[in-house]
């Protein structure tokens, strides 16, 4: 039971206020990568909603103008 309760002495002291990125623990070579990576993430969390439907929308084009062709090509084409 000491050991549940050092750990949560541990948590209560532990500075999470002034916590950074992965851009503080990334060698410099890597940067670009992860700039373009959270460039991506940011633009997720302000447009998630829409782009995820708008994706969806064009999945389901894609898929039913697979479907049509594979039609014509069993039943016309054969």
């Amino acid at each position: 039971m000491s050991d549940s309760k050092t750990a949560e002495a541990a948590e209560e002291h532990a500075d999470v206020e002034n916590v950074g990125g992965l851009e503080e623990v990334l060698p410099d070579p890597l940067l670009p990568v992860y700039d373009r990576f959270r460039l991506v993430q940011e633009f997720r969390e302000t447009h998630g909603d829409s782009y995820t439907k708008v994706l969806e929308g064009i999945v389901a084009l894609v898929l039913t103008g697979g479907y049509v062709y594979w039609l014509y090509l069993f039943f016309l084409a054969g």
